[in-house]
């Protein structure tokens, strides 16, 4: 009887310690992270978001804009698109920007060397050159070493504009393939009767006959059903590197971010890759 009374206080004893060690306690359960598949991340707060885009960019950030802002109730986007190194100049001089995105990487680091963003630069998109010429192509251009024909009428953009930047290294480096002329670079530029404000007012020029040629990119070629390609070769090709930053003056830091993150994310990605854009580089 002694035998099982201690036996039977030493069972009680154990069931009364594993009350008292659970006591205020749930039982465990699985732990699980559940990721939004579509919008910014969960932190980001609703806002009015400006965002400065190049010209190039125009048809791309008018489906953002529906996507963004369907994936993020409250959020508000206007966008203003016009050469990447004239939004560069208008946020130099305080204009009230959240996010800039570039045709290149020089424009906005700008902005990070004068300590006018407030983070560092982020890659979202790639692209590459081509020539157009008028549907119909009135002038006969077989291939870019036309571009040298004297006569020829070429459309190009401003000295400071990104596009005009990569299309003098494609000049220079058709310069240098196999049939060119050694005065290819010299014959092109005495070619160029007008210099427009950004991309895309040079394939308005060419839709509209103002002139026989102009190098654009790729993205911006595909908007326009006036203008037909002109293949370029791929070793003298130019890869066109995107990027962006979230302006030091946001009245919104965390949700520009949240957006330039979007933007070079799989939703981004997703809407940029259906109208040519490469990946970034």
């Amino acid at each position: 009887m002694r035998t099982r009374f201690a036996a039977l206080v030493a069972v009680g004893a154990l069931f009364l310690a594993a009350c008292s060690s659970g006591a205020g306690q749930t039982p465990s359960a699985p732990q699980f992270s559940i990721a939004p598949s579509l919008g910014a991340p969960a932190s980001a707060a609703p806002a009015n978001l400006t965002i400065y885009g190049a010209a190039s960019l125009t048809s791309v950030l008018a489906k953002v804009k529906t996507a963004y802002e369907t994936a993020n109730p409250g959020t508000t986007l206007t966008i203003s698109t016009d050469s990447s190194t004239a939004l560069e100049t208008k946020i130099e001089q305080g204009a009230p920007a959240d996010v800039f995105l570039s045709a290149d990487t020089t424009n906005p680091q700008e902005l990070i060397d004068k300590g006018l963003a407030a983070a560092g630069l982020t890659k979202f998109a790639g692209n590459l050159l081509t020539v157009i010429v008028l549907a119909g192509n009135p002038a006969g251009i077989q291939t870019p070493a036309d571009l040298a024909k004297a006569g020829l009428k070429v459309i190009a953009a401003g000295d400071t504009v990104p596009i005009t930047k990569y299309a003098n290294q494609l000049v220079a480096n058709l310069a240098r393939q196999p049939g060119y002329p050694a005065d290819f670079v010299a014959k092109y530029t005495a070619n160029i009767v007008s210099k427009q404000d950004n991309v895309s007012a040079v394939v308005a020029q060419i839709a509209l006959g103002e002139g026989d040629a102009g190098i654009v990119y790729v993205t911006d070629a595909n908007t326009s059903t006036q203008v037909t390609t002109i293949p370029v070769p791929a070793a003298a090709n130019v890869p066109v590197t995107y990027a962006g930053m979230v302006v030091k003056a946001s009245r919104n830091p965390d949700s520009a971010q949240a957006f330039l993150t979007w933007i070079a994310g799989p939703d981004g990605q997703a809407i940029l890759g259906s109208f040519g854009f490469l990946p970034a580089s």
